[in-house]
C-alpha cells in the first residue's frame, strides 16, 4: 500500500503570483469585454474613459506581477525555477509519452512540480501573458499617454502650441491631426494582437482550469490546494521526486 506523503512544492512568490494573477486576469477580461462592447452598450464617452483608466491601472500591476514572477524563476525553490517550467531537456519527449501512457491507462505518475504536459500549457501562459502585458503597455501609452511610451506619444501627436504633457484623450483639438492620424496607424496592428492575444489567452487558461480539475479528479491528491498551502500530498514517490534522488 502506498503511503500519504506531505511535500512542500509552491514556495511563497510563486503562490502570490499566482492568486495576484487571477485576480488581475479576471478583472482585465470582465472590463476590456465591456470596452469592446462599448458602442454596443452605449456608454458615453467619460465612462469609457474611467473603464480604460482602471483597465491600464489593473494592467500595470499584472505586467509588474508577470515580470515580478520571471525574475523570480532564478531565485524560487526548484519547483519555482525555469528549469522545472519550461519544456525541453534531456528526457523531455520520453517522459511525456510516458505521462500519457500512464493517465490513460489509469494510473497515472504523480509529480510533485507540474507534469510533463503542465510544464507546455504553464510556458505557452507566461508566452500570451506577456504578449499581452507588452501590447498593453503600448496601448496605454497612445489611447491615454500613460507610461512607459506615453510622453513620447504626447510629443508626436501635440497640436502646436499645445504641450504635450496637457493633452488629454478623447480631444481632437488638442492634437495635430495628420500627426494623430499617423499614430493610430501606428497603433492599429498592436490593437489587433492585444485583441486575438486575448482570445487565445483566455482559451488557455479554460484549458488550465479544466486540465487541473480533470487532473485533481483523475489522479487524486491536492492540487488545487496545494496553491494556498504549498504542500502537496501524493501517493507514494513523485517522478520528479525520483529524479532528484538519482541526480
Amino acid at each position: 500500500m502506498s503511503v500519504l506523503k506531505t511535500h512542500s512544492v509552491w514556495d511563497a512568490g510563486t503562490r502570490w503570483f499566482h492568486w495576484i494573477n487571477v485576480l488581475c486576469f479576471s478583472a482585465l477580461a470582465i472590463i476590456g469585454l465591456i470596452i469592446l462592447n462599448a458602442d454596443a452598450l452605449e456608454l458615453p464617452t467619460a465612462g469609457k474613459l474611467t473603464l480604460k483608466t482602471i483597465h491600464v491601472l489593473a494592467g500595470y500591476l499584472f505586467a509588474l506581477n508577470l515580470l515580478w514572477r520571471i525574475i523570480w524563476a532564478f531565485f524560487g525553490n526548484r519547483h519555482a525555477r525555469w528549469r522545472a517550467i519550461l519544456p525541453g531537456g534531456k528526457g523531455y519527449l520520453l517522459a511525456v509519452r510516458s505521462y500519457i501512457a500512464a493517465f490513460l491507462a489509469g494510473h497515472p505518475e504523480h509529480y510533485l512540480g507540474h507534469n510533463p504536459l503542465g510544464r507546455l500549457g504553464v510556458s505557452l501562459l507566461f508566452l500570451l501573458m506577456a504578449i499581452q502585458a507588452v501590447t498593453g503597455l503600448l496601448l496605454a501609452g497612445t489611447d491615454l499617454f500613460y507610461p512607459p511610451l506615453g510622453h513620447w506619444i504626447a510629443e508626436w501627436v501635440a497640436a502646436p502650441g499645445i504641450a504635450p504633457d496637457s493633452l488629454k484623450p478623447y480631444s481632437p483639438e488638442m492634437y495635430d491631426s495628420a500627426a494623430y492620424e499617423s499614430m493610430r496607424a501606428l497603433r492599429k496592428p498592436f490593437v489587433t494582437i492585444h485583441q486575438y492575444n486575448f482570445y487565445a489567452l483566455i482559451s488557455v487558461v479554460a484549458l488550465h482550469i479544466a486540465s487541473v480539475i480533470i487532473t485533481e479528479l483523475k489522479e487524486g491528491g491536492n492540487i488545487i490546494s496545494a496553491m494556498f498551502t504549498g504542500q502537496k500530498i501524493i501517493h507514494g514517490r513523485a517522478v520528479d521526486e525520483e529524479r532528484d534522488i538519482h541526480q
